[in-house]
């Protein structure tokens, strides 16, 4: 993926990861238009921020997809990049089923159905790009377990493997299937974990990304350093303290 000059689609980035990464995006001279379910935070982004596109979409709900991406295609027919951003992260304990069913229903439908569909609403528009790139959005925890989020770490390998088995079928095409995989990151997607300092700062996070799209424009897998110790454990030899390690710092489980 080139780091200018493109058209962009990213649902799910009304804040967090999604937003700063948007908006990094935009600066670098792409068109960028951010997805989202709520409509006062997206008229907000287009009163703050003139120039980037909204649209909104709950992509938990697969006729809302199909409806933003005719929106989306209408205005910009030039669209050469899907960002999957969309994501839920819930904390579950599943010695109680009547604790966690709904949690875990609810998190495939947001991480796992929801790309799925996004893809299959704008496959063939990007197969007829002359380049175009599918971004996924797996996670450190694709690797190793956070024991408090079950749902989101079985959904997030679930999109690992996706990536990897789509890029396959793409090989050949014009359309590149890049994985993002983030570390902890300091947001807001579980209580609390925007002061977590264990976590990565959001502006070192996405400036660390934009850096590694910029000098590797041909990576399969975008990943900063610091989540290359949950990436690679298992290769490493060392999965059992890793997975002590992450544990024993989440505040989520204790």
């Amino acid at each position: 993926m080139d780091i200018s000059g493109n058209t962009i689609f990213i649902p799910g980035s009304t804040s967090g990861i999604g937003l700063a990464l948007a908006l990094e995006l935009k600066a670098r001279g792409n068109t960028v238009i951010v997805g989202g379910r709520r409509t006062e935070l997206l008229e907000r982004i287009a009163a703050e921020h003139p120039g980037i596109g909204t649209v909104r979409i709950d992509t938990t709900d697969a006729a809302s997809i199909t409806s933003a991406a005719k929106q989306v295609l209408d205005s910009h027919p030039d669209l050469n990049v899907l960002v999957t951003m969309a994501g839920v992260m819930r904390v579950e304990d599943w010695r109680d089923p009547a604790s966690f069913l709904a949690s875990a229903e609810s998190t495939v439908t947001t991480n796992v159905l929801g790309p799925i569909r996004l893809i299959a609403a704008f496959v063939e528009h990007l197969q007829a790009r002359p380049d175009a790139t599918i971004m996924t959005v797996s996670s450190g925890l694709a690797f190793a377990p956070l024991k408090a989020t079950p749902s989101y770490n079985a959904s997030k390998a679930a999109i690992h493997m996706l990536s990897e088995s789509i890029r396959l079928q793409f090989a050949g095409t014009s359309v590149k299937v890049v994985e993002l995989e983030p570390p902890s990151v300091r947001t807001a997607l579980l209580p609390g974990q925007e002061d977590n300092e264990h976590a990565m700062p959001l502006d070192e996070f996405v400036t660390e990304v934009i850096g590694l799209i910029e000098t590797r424009p041909d990576a399969k897998e975008i990943q900063v350093e610091r989540v290359k110790f949950l990436r690679y454990g298992e290769a490493r030899g060392d999965y059992d303290q890793v997975v002590e390690t992450l544990n024993g710092t989440d505040p989520h489980g204790k």
